[in-house]
């Protein structure tokens, strides 16, 4: 699956590196931007247990648009845990107050039911082991911290952990090829990835990023956004903040 001219300034190498690709605004950038820096990527998404498949026929739509060397979707099942409202029969949050008041600490005083339970751990562990077949020491991961619903698996501290781990517990680290962790959206707002997205030439359109879609058979992946849950609201924030509306929604 190759389309080298669907990322402006991208090359193909044999810099291999995973990058995980949900389907969603952010991982769709991160795609583009590890192209752009002239790595041959390999996608992984993730069929979890979400009560919603849509993602994975964004990232399908996105691998394709934006050109990868593979796309794997790996099966697991977070569902036997559930604790969240996206693998389990609870409510998804809507219309939140996205800025909610800090705790001394400067976190957010509660982390909201749409978090997964280490999700981003077992994920950045599957693209590990990926890694090392493939020969890679590269991982791309679209985690931010700028527009930060209180996942604590979002932080640069829960990277660099991360990151550390890798290099302890793989051949490839212990034979001294350092592995590293790349999150290259973990300090920008919404408005700047998808200005660099659009740089990049990402079609926004293929993208899915809500927690709670509503069927519709006449949108592009039989589902519209719902509009109203913290991934919404943020996506179109920033669209309006750029003086357009989200393409999603056109």
């Amino acid at each position: 699956m190759r389309n080298p001219e669907a990322v402006k300034g991208a090359t193909m190498t044999d810099r291999p590196a995973v990058v995980l690709l949900s389907g969603g605004l952010d991982s769709a950038t991160v795609l583009a931007i590890a192209r752009q820096q002239g790595f041959t990527c390999h996608a992984l998404s993730f069929d979890y247990g979400q009560r919603h498949g849509v993602e994975l026929e964004a990232a399908r739509a996105v691998a394709e648009h934006l050109g990868v060397a593979s796309h794997r979707t790996a099966r697991i099942d977070l569902r036997a845990f559930g604790g969240s409202a996206l693998t389990a029969d609870i409510a998804v949050p809507k219309d939140r107050d996205l800025a909610p008041a800090a705790s001394a600490a400067g976190a957010p005083e509660s982390i909201p039911i749409t978090y997964v339970p280490a999700r981003n751990a077992i994920f950045l562990s599957y693209a590990l082991g990926l890694a090392e077949v493939i020969g890679s020491t590269d991982l791309f991961i679209g985690v931010n911290a700028v527009d930060y619903s209180g996942y604590p698996d979002c932080r640069p501290s829960f990277i660099r952990a991360f990151e550390h781990m890798a290099n302890l517990a793989t051949r490839a680290g212990v034979e001294g090829h350092t592995l590293r962790v790349h999150t290259p959206l973990i300090d920008l707002p919404k408005i700047d990835i998808i200005r660099r997205g659009r740089e990049l030439g990402v079609d926004y359109a293929l993208t899915h990023s809500c927690y709670d879609p509503v069927p519709d058979a006449a949108h592009r992946f039989g589902h519209r956004p719902c509009a109203h849950c913290d991934a919404c609201q943020l996506r179109q924030l920033a669209f309006t903040q750029l003086g357009t509306t989200d393409p999603v929604l056109a």
